[in-house]
């Protein structure tokens, strides 16, 4: 006789998991006090079977096939925390694995139902062109930057930031964080009145705004998402900076303009691809002037030996087409191949965790408004997303490097004190 759901799950994770599943079948499995998770139907299964891990689990989810009791759609973190936990496989042999593998057989996996939210990686297809090349780059960021800026202003705050902050204290708020995130950017490039700042992958250009008005600088911020230029001029045009601040709809391999004191790339490397860094860093190098500086700010994975395209996971199919990354000692190493002289280099992992736990107070708190703006289906998608984000930085899954270095003269002269104090004296 085939195993019910039930009992596979029980042979797979045991009777004490500490969920309990409820299957259409009629079968459960799991502890009976455990998380309810209810398989509404063989869908279910399937995408479970199909796909597997967090993709599989996020593709039902996202369509009502599994039904998950009690879940905070703006901030599963608990759920995402307890199965990551206390899901394990265990290994089956004798009888248990002969009839896993016929229940495994009756319920062979064919390719599932996806939701709606997923077609857009068909971006990836060839219409769409070389991978990072300037068309699918920008149908990338466009597919997940020009959701609706409304939207990010219910998530991301008064800043408009989406990048991790820093918290200087333990009680600081997300936006007082973001504030100091931007000081320690500016003060860690030396900026001064009348110096020149070159922003990358700029956003709402909340790092051009904040050099011009507190350090007296010109800046030029560029982007390729439509939504963010917008949005980011609008703003320079009300702060009354636009003869010394400008925010540009493009790629930043369009900027011509050279000799600039300062550049900062704050979560652009993500998306260039690990295989474009020598020309990314060059390309860098070559717009500053001597004893001009580089903060390159990004995230991370925790060593350097995962090849340079991620698995083809929740967040590559619904959150960051065609994003890479690598360890923070791949980048130093391009960096200075590329002729850099790298001076500081630090790791904000645990800001960042904070971050996304901030954000996904914020989507809780404009739940409805943000499912009004973006569907059901995008803001469950925005739920786990952050709370998933949070949980790997707080296992050290992914981390957050800000790299700072300088294009050191031909003489040595490399523009830096003895010994350069970068945060605020207090």
């Amino acid at each position: 006789m085939t195993l019910t759901v039930g009992q596979a799950f029980d042979l797979v994770y045991g009777e004490d998991a500490p969920i309990h599943v409820v299957a259409w079948d009629g079968s459960t499995g799991g502890s009976p006090d455990g998380l309810v998770f209810r398989l509404t139907n063989p869908d279910a299964l399937n995408h479970l079977l199909a796909a597997g891990g967090e993709l599989g689990l996020a593709r039902a989810y996202l369509l009502g096939d599994v039904v998950i009791e009690g879940i905070d759609e703006a901030d599963p973190y608990d759920v995402l925390r307890l199965v990551g936990d206390g899901l394990t496989a265990r290994r089956t042999k004798g009888r248990d694995a002969i009839e896993l593998a016929r229940f495994l057989a009756k319920h062979r996996p064919h390719a599932p139902r996806l939701p709606e939210e997923e077609t857009p990686g068909q971006l990836r297809r060839l219409a769409y062109g070389v991978r990072h090349g300037r068309a699918r780059d920008a149908a990338a960021i466009s597919h997940h930057y020009d959701v609706s800026n409304a939207f990010y202003e219910k998530v991301l705050g008064p800043s408009m930031t989406y990048t991790c902050a820093c918290f200087p204290t333990d009680e600081a708020s997300l936006e007082e964080a973001q504030a100091y995130k931007y000081d320690l950017v500016a003060r860690k490039l030396g900026l001064q009145p009348g110096m020149r700042l070159l922003d990358v992958g700029c956003g709402w250009g909340g790092m051009v705004r904040h050099a011009v008005k507190h350090y007296g600088v010109s800046a030029l911020g560029v982007t390729l998402s439509r939504e963010q230029a917008a949005w980011a001029q609008a703003a320079i045009e009300a702060d009354g900076i636009a003869d010394r601040a400008e925010v540009r709809h493009g790629d930043y391999r369009d900027v011509t303009e050279r000799g600039f004191d300062a550049i900062s790339s704050i979560g652009l490397t993500e998306h260039i691809g690990v295989a474009n860094y020598p020309a990314y860093f060059r390309f860098l190098h070559e717009r500053l002037r001597d004893e001009g500086r580089l903060l390159n700010h990004c995230i991370t994975r925790p060593d350097n030996k995962h090849p340079g395209l991620p698995p083809r996971g929740f967040i590559n199919r619904y959150v960051f087409p065609d994003g890479e990354l690598t360890g923070s000692g791949d980048i130093v190493r391009v960096m200075e191949d590329e002729g850099f002289e790298v001076r500081h280099h630090e790791n904000l992992r645990e800001h960042y965790a904070r971050t996304c736990a901030a954000w996904n107070a914020n989507l809780a708190k404009h739940w409805d408004d943000c499912v009004e703006l973006a569907g059901l289906g995008r803001a469950r998608v925005w739920g786990l997303y952050l709370a998933g984000s949070r949980l790997a930085f707080e296992r050290n899954e992914i981390q957050l490097h800000q790299v700072l270095a300088s294009r050191t003269s031909g003489a040595g002269m490399s523009g830096f004190t003895l010994r350069p104090r970068f945060e605020p004296a207090g």
